[in-house]
């Protein structure tokens, strides 16, 4: 009987996970994600601080799933979420949240040239090249920034504004950062 309760609880454990992390990467998915970014403005209204919203989605990824295949795509995921991971604090929040895009909460960020030296260092990490087998592979990044409370109070419109920014970045001229701007 016991062994039942530990299966079923491990069972459930296991489920838990799949919902919340995404089985490639390990990083949290949109529903983590989103309940992460709700906590930290909770968190932030209270102590009166700043966060940033990067919203990130992959330059010239979609010629790589079609050039060596979904394989040599999914190592690349994988290896990309290990670089955003090594760019941030372990306090910040890297969440994969659709198929090459990807977010990150800079939590307690002094202010707007925090926001922009991580996003720096992140389209500098990925534009290096990635050794994935006997493939070097050269992708980028366009990474769109809203800050909390400046351009948003919200989780949902702050999610918006950040995804806004990185179509400008996109649009602009790939592998860079922009930040919301209602002008």
């Amino acid at each position: 009987m016991n062994e039942d309760i530990s299966e079923q609880l491990a069972t459930q454990a296991r489920i838990e996970h799949m919902a919340h992390f995404d089985a490639l990467t390990g990083l949290p998915t949109r529903s983590l994600f989103l309940d992460r970014l709700s906590q930290a403005i909770a968190l932030s209204k209270r102590a009166s601080e700043h966060i940033a919203l990067l919203f990130l989605d992959l330059d010239r990824f979609k010629p790589v799933n079609d050039t060596y295949g979904h394989a040599v795509g999914d190592l690349l995921l994988k290896a990309v979420a290990e670089r955003l991971l090594a760019c941030v604090r372990e306090s910040d929040t890297v969440a994969r949240i659709a198929g090459d895009e990807f977010t990150v909460i800079l939590h307690q960020i002094a202010d707007r040239a925090s926001a922009a030296h991580a996003a720096e260092k992140i389209v500098k990490s990925l534009s290096e090249p990635f050794m994935l087998g006997q493939h070097r592979i050269q992708i980028g990044v366009s990474i769109g920034i809203a800050l909390y409370p400046g351009d948003s109070q919200n989780e949902q419109e702050l999610v918006k504004l950040a995804d806004t920014a990185m179509y400008d970045a996109k649009n602009q001229s790939r592998n860079t950062y922009r930040f919301y701007s209602s002008v």
